[in-house]
């Protein structure tokens, strides 16, 4: 019961090998870096991209929002214009809390004739 087999064996010198065997590895994936950056959008991309995404982000987050958005780009582009701004309609909100709350004691004690 015994059966004879033959086994073949082709053996190939460098030259021929590299022409008939593929030694690149296109079949897993890998990109070189050209077809990478290719593959990046470019800013009108980019924008158009973000318009169409603009109601599925996130308002706030640490990341993937809107908020982060602003934060990174506001540091990129050293953004504090309008903090000095701010700061003083917060100090003007302060100020007027304070005289409103005066003016409510003044209306107090006019009413009731004492003194808070």
């Amino acid at each position: 019961m015994s059966e004879n087999i033959n086994l073949n064996k082709t053996v190939y010198n460098k030259a021929q090998y590299e022409k008939t065997i593929d030694t690149s590895f296109n079949q897993l994936g890998v990109q070189t870096i050209q077809e990478q950056l290719d593959q990046q959008p470019t800013v009108e991309e980019f924008f158009a991209l973000y318009n169409e995404l603009f109601y599925d982000i996130p308002e706030n987050g640490s990341t993937n929002s809107h908020e982060y958005l602003i934060q990174q780009s506001s540091e990129y582009i050293n953004f504090n214009q309008n903090s000095a701004e701010v700061e003083a309609l917060q100090q003007e909100i302060s100020q007027l809390r304070i005289e409103l709350l005066e003016a409510q004691k003044q209306i107090v004690e006019l009413q009731t004739g004492t003194t808070l």
